[in-house]
């Protein structure tokens, strides 16, 4: 189910514009969401013209900006690379990303179009460092970080990774590439004194020394590999941040996704690995919701402020509707911290509104359609007062 457009009365009927790759299914479900709600079908504005320069939009339409990913002339464009599985370039990507961003706000602004995403926005929310920063002097509990403060030093290399991971006291901590996403290019470092040294990732690294994406979590077991991984991702930029202790599910390590919508937490859940890595892309498993909120309540935590602490850091992107905020829950579920918050975090087929969320029954793109009707209806009652 979804909003209905008959509930917006007399005047002109939303229109969206989606930015996004026409085949993705990110770009199907939100079409999908559109004709749900009887609105006219989403018009595609294809990455492809966006990054050529031929991006163009009406007047009145509300324009979603979305993930660029999985496609290979698309990747090219923005990362330099004829392989969409090379880790490589994630820097290059980047810069051409908010700057084809910055272009289509442009356009938009210029055909008295609507920007459903703020440029600012997203050149803060992937670039983990900064994020992370923000987050933290907003008061949203975060893992301590080495490089995500004011006068913070550049991460040239492995060397400069084992020195932060001394200073700080991080025998464990998580090591990541500055503007990667879905778990590219993340390190999970456990040390353990001079040489002992190992890390689990999904970068896979060749005989010639280049960096794959894989689906498959792998573990460096020497300090020689691990060195050797760190230091051909430095150049893309790297942050650190500790590796916290996370609460388990049935003898998985858990963790979730909190989708914020409209400035409320709309859907939630929950992510479970025998690895570090919980993303279910990577092997990661659905868990059970219900056993959260129960594990919470019996170690005399509250689900509520745990959502409220994720739409405080939705908060800090005021000019973004929708969020996708990772939730880390510290072992024995009494305390949570906040890990990312994505852009992009809403790619979860099937998941259906919480309970009290003004988004019961409604999918996360059907979720952020009705927060646009809504605002729609709600600006028409002031005007008509």
């Amino acid at each position: 189910m979804s909003r209905s457009v008959s509930s917006l009365g007399d005047g002109p009927v939303p229109r969206f514009a989606v930015v996004g790759n026409p085949d993705n299914r990110r770009v199907a479900f939100f079409e999908e969401a559109v004709r749900v709600a009887g609105l006219p079908p989403a018009r595609v504005v294809p990455w492809l013209q966006v990054l050529r320069g031929e991006a163009a939009f009406r007047p009145g339409e509300s324009v979603r900006i979305d993930s660029p990913g999985e496609d290979a002339e698309v990747e090219r464009l923005l990362r330099g690379v004829d392989d969409p599985t090379r880790v490589e370039g994630s820097a290059r990507w980047y810069a051409r990303f908010t700057a084809a961003v910055e272009a289509v706000a442009g356009a938009a602004s210029t055909a008295g179009a609507e920007l459903l995403g703020s440029p600012a926005d997203l050149a803060v929310l992937f670039d983990k460092r900064l994020c992370h920063g923000l987050l933290g002097r907003a008061g949203v509990p975060v893992p301590a970080s080495p490089t995500s403060g004011p006068g913070a030093a550049p991460v040239r290399g492995w060397s400069d990774v084992r020195e932060l991971l001394r200073e700080h006291r991080m025998p464990r901590a998580f090591v990541k590439l500055a503007h990667g996403s879905s778990a590219a290019g993340v390190l999970a470092v456990e040390t353990a004194g001079p040489g002992r040294v190992r890390a689990s990732t999904s970068v896979e690294r060749d005989a010639s020394g280049r960096l794959f994406n894989s689906l498959r979590v792998r573990r460096y077991t020497s300090e020689a590999e691990v060195g050797a991984v760190v230091d051909a991702l430095a150049p893309d930029g790297l942050h650190i941040e500790r590796w916290l202790p996370k609460a388990s599910q049935r003898g998985r390590a858990a963790d979730l996704r909190i989708v914020v919508v409209g400035g409320r937490a709309t859907h939630a859940v929950v992510r479970t690995s025998l690895s570090p890595m919980t993303n279910l892309h990577l092997g990661g498993a659905r868990g059970d919701l219900d056993e959260v909120r129960g594990a919470v309540a019996a170690a005399g935590g509250c689900w509520r402020e745990a959502l409220a602490m994720c739409e405080r850091a939705a908060a800090c992107f005021p000019g973004t509707s929708c969020v996708g905020v990772d939730l880390l829950p510290t072992a024995g579920w009494r305390r949570f911290a906040v890990g990312e918050v994505n852009a992009f975090g809403d790619l979860l087929p099937g998941l259906t509104g919480l309970p009290g969320s003004g988004a019961e029954g409604l999918d996360t793109y059907a979720a952020q359609v009705a927060a646009v009707l809504d605002r729609a209806r709600n600006h028409r009652a002031v005007t008509a007062t």
